[in-house]
């Protein structure tokens, strides 16, 4: 079955980009911006939908040349095993070189402790913080987009973070005229986020046109889940389920993907782009707002993760 997506200019002259060109058109334009201005960028990687389209996007700026950047994931430990591999088949189909820092090795050195309530994203923070550091990264792309929350809505394309990876919003700079800002004192860096004006349909709408291959967990398929928080989450060595929480086989697919603790599922029979695609367009809830437990924390918790390095 072909997928049809709706992207065509609204206008009778035959110049004019499509609503997707003109995304993918800004992104380029991001990425050979930060090619041209920084000198160790890499790309946050973790095998997810939004990170796999920006790695396609600079497949396509830098083609037929290798992409001149790396990529860094920070592994949880608590990944879904598709998630793993396909970063690493991708990783060895482009012929790229893949940073990994881990949070399990910093709860076994001391670095870190486990929390309570099991769920790792949190704890991120600081295996990426001093990855940075340690490989003198200057800027570090992220898919982060606008639309998902509203502090990421709060932040500009780059993003200058200080000596400590922090994030200030008082230090936003104006972005005028697509005219972006890199300039960085010694120790900090920029974050940049070249998908900041897309949404999620427009992901999903830019995977059909391109024919981008995703793990399968972003379709629809049978796992052992359970409810928690009015999410269902995955059963795995993680801690889950607890006490009196039953583990149920259920048809379901994920919207976002981050460490199983904290990622639920959403019940779906989706099992095509178009139904995917037909899915987030009636949906009315963001994907992390539906699906992401970390962000339940509190009103302003990712605004504050983001304040202490966080992606």
């Amino acid at each position: 079955m072909t997928t049809v997506v709706a992207d065509h200019p609204q206008t009778d002259n035959p110049y004019a980009l499509s609503h997707l060109d003109t995304l993918e058109s800004e992104a380029v334009h991001i990425l050979r911006e930060v090619a041209g201005e920084f000198e160790r960028p890499v790309i946050l990687f973790s095998g997810g939908k939004d990170s796999i389209v920006m790695l396609h996007l600079a497949l396509k700026a830098f083609a037929p040349a290798p992409i001149p950047f790396s990529l860094l994931h920070v592994d949880t430990g608590h990944n879904f095993p598709e998630v793993i591999e396909y970063r690493d088949r991708t990783v060895e189909k482009h012929g790229l070189r893949l940073h990994v820092t881990s949070v399990q090795e910093y709860i076994d050195t001391g670095r870190l402790r486990e929390r309570p309530d099991g769920t790792r994203n949190p704890l991120q923070t600081v295996p990426l913080t001093e990855k940075i550091q340690a490989e003198k990264f200057d800027a570090v792309f992220g898919g982060g987009r606008r639309d998902e929350e509203k502090a990421r809505a709060k932040e500009r394309v780059f993003s200058l973070r200080d000596e400590f990876s922090q994030w200030d919003p008082r230090r936003q700079r104006p972005e005028l005229w697509n005219l972006y800002n890199g300039r960085h004192a010694p120790g900090e860096h920029v974050r940049v986020f070249p998908l900041s004006n897309w949404t999620e349909l427009d992901v999903w709408q830019y995977i059909a046109r391109e024919h981008i291959e995703l793990p399968g967990i972003y379709f629809a398929h049978e796992r052992e889940v359970f409810a928690r928080d009015g999410m269902w989450l995955a059963a795995g060595d993680w801690g889950g389920p607890k006490d009196g929480e039953t583990v149920e086989t259920r048809l379901v697919r994920y919207r976002t993907v981050g460490d199983m603790s904290c990622t639920g599922a959403v019940d779906s029979d989706a099992t095509t782009l178009d139904a995917v695609i037909a899915e987030i367009a009636a949906s009315r809830l963001t994907e992390r707002g539906a699906t992401r437990a970390d962000d339940r924390l509190s009103e302003t918790a990712m605004e504050d993760r983001k304040r202490e390095g966080y992606f």
